[in-house]
């Protein structure tokens, strides 16, 4: 059975977005990347900062209510659903909740043949790539970087700490079945 869905896991800032650039340019075939940034961008801005949403706290701590997880458990039927009608599709997401969401994702994904990543990254090398970005709550990449990873288990695990993006994404590119 040829791979269909990569999940990578870690924490934000960790280099999954930069790793899924990567898979795309040197696996074979078209594979679609799309991140747990893309729900949020996609949600209305009533979502964000809602305690039925999704809030970010000063100190880079992320709370989700149950707007989010109904939009966040449609979100992965959707990408399961790609993924059954042809697509190879790369997921970056944050498990804020550990092991319950793998076994949400792995619900979803019943039956597709996964390749399970986690991606870790220095807390204190993400906080750094995360002021660098700009585009983050500070304390966010330092908070998550340990929990996500919780109780989860991975196919394969790189460590972007030291090892450039692309050669993360070429020791992932060699368990994928094509």
């Amino acid at each position: 059975m040829t791979t269909q869905v990569i999940v990578l896991n870690g924490a934000s800032s960790s280099g999954k977005s930069g790793i899924s650039r990567c898979l795309q340019a040197i696996l074979p075939n078209p594979w679609l990347a799309l991140s747990v940034d893309t729900l949020v961008d996609a949600m209305p801005a009533s979502m964000q900062a809602s305690d039925a949403g999704i809030d970010f706290a000063p100190d880079g701590q992320v709370a989700v209510g149950p707007e989010f997880r109904t939009l966040d458990a449609a979100w992965a039927e959707g990408i399961a659903a790609m993924a059954r009608a042809g697509a190879r599709v790369i997921v970056d997401d944050v498990f804020l909740g550990g092991t319950a969401s793998q076994q949400r994702w792995q619900k979803a994904l019943a039956g597709l043949d996964v390749l399970w990543v986690g991606v870790r990254c220095d807390s204190a090398v993400a906080a750094g790539r995360e002021l660098a970005r700009g585009d983050r709550i500070g304390g966010m990449a330092a908070s998550q970087a340990e929990v996500v990873h919780e109780g989860v288990v991975y196919d394969l695990v790189v460590d972007t700490t030291h090892t450039e993006s692309l050669v993360c994404a070429q020791n992932i590119a060699t368990r994928v079945r094509c």
